[in-house]
């Protein structure tokens, strides 16, 4: 089962551990279990906040934190995600429960909060599990379930769910292409000039604020916990600490994002975050279409989203970046993120040329 991308617990990183009696204290009292005893790894993927696998007793929970060294709160707000997680448990069946929260900066040194642990595979990568690279049928099923559980998730009445004071939908579009600009600015580290035309040319070409929706923001195949007997039954979406009220096509524009097709720039197809490009795959044209047809929306050309789910990505990378060459990070994994922003940013100027493709 582990070549199909079981996800696994491992030891914990160095720098990145957590105090174990703290934390056991913390659990014995939230959790009203005296005698338990605690035993931590961390989920070793993943680039932002940072994940962990509790077995506290007979009880597995998973613990998330912002990263060691950050300076920028409202990107990892734990009390927000958990929030979100609370309200959408019951009406949302791939949000994970949570369990607990704390701000108390004595247990950890940041806030937390604690989830149930689901079981499935979680597709990471661009190489493909054999069960799908031997079915395109399965493969193009899988894809179908992906985008149709984003239409869905957009879909959702978010005033009924309670997270109608989640985010301001209005100017929610120029806010944002505003805000990744200003992001990337405080955390450059090289001169990328094609990050700075993509920036100029997000701000002259903003369209109009759609229709409002829940929106998870950063929608991908390793975001996505698959049924191990089934991989097109979604078990979770995972890592919520984006997610806001706003125009549902930001969202699809960063998951087109994501999605890496056959003839795209060989770095790209290298960088992948899933195994989008594998035969039966749906292509991005094919995915705005299935969604179209799901929402019941007529959608308006895609490339202005594209292109800012590309410079979104690379000011995303590029902060994981500016850790690890101050030293916040030891994660070897960030060492040659910075050819990846610069590789995002050709292929987001290329999109404004050449459309979505």
């Amino acid at each position: 089962m582990a070549q199909l991308g079981v996800d696994q617990p491992a030891p914990i990183r160095p720098g990145e551990e957590l105090d174990v009696d703290k934390l056991q204290s913390f659990l014995r009292k939230e959790l009203k279990q005296s005698s338990s005893r605690l035993v931590i790894e961390q989920f070793p993927s993943g680039f932002s906040n940072l994940t962990y696998c509790l077995t506290f007793g007979s009880q597995e929970l998973v613990l998330r934190r912002p990263p060691f060294g950050n300076k920028v709160k409202s990107a990892h707000d734990m009390q927000r995600e958990y929030q979100v997680l609370s309200q959408l448990a019951d009406v949302y069946q791939p949000a994970p429960r949570p369990k607990a929260y704390s701000d108390d900066l004595d247990i950890l040194g940041a806030e937390f909060y604690l989830m149930e642990r689901r079981h499935g595979i979680i597709l990471r990568g661009p190489q493909a599990p054999a069960a799908l690279a031997s079915d395109p049928a399965l493969t193009r099923q899988l894809c179908q379930s992906f985008i149709d559980n984003l239409a869905d998730l957009h879909l959702l009445d978010y005033q009924a769910a309670g997270l109608g004071e989640l985010g301001r939908p209005e100017g929610y579009i120029g806010r944002q292409v505003e805000g990744w600009s200003g992001r990337y600015q405080a955390a450059s580290s090289d001169d990328w000039p094609q990050m700075d035309e993509l920036s100029a040319w997000l701000q002259l070409n903003q369209p109009t604020d759609g229709p409002a929706g829940l929106i998870h923001n950063d929608y991908k195949y390793d975001n996505l916990m698959l049924a191990a007997d089934d991989l097109t039954r979604i078990v979770a979406l995972l890592d919520w600490e984006m997610a806001t009220l706003g125009d549902p096509l930001m969202d699809l524009g960063t998951t087109l994002a994501y999605w890496v097709q056959p003839h795209d720039p060989a770095d790209q197809l290298k960088r992948a975050f899933g195994p989008t490009m594998v035969e039966g795959s749906l292509t991005r044209r094919e995915l705005i279409d299935r969604y179209a047809d799901r929402t019941q929306r007529q959608l308006p050309d895609m490339t202005f989203y594209f292109a800012y789910g590309l410079f979104k990505l690379a000011v995303i990378i590029q902060q994981i970046y500016i850790r690890y060459l101050r030293g916040n990070t030891q994660d070897p994994r960030f060492a040659e993120l910075g050819t990846t922003v610069e590789s995002l940013a050709w292929r987001g100027c290329d999109v404004i040329e050449n459309g979505v493709g």
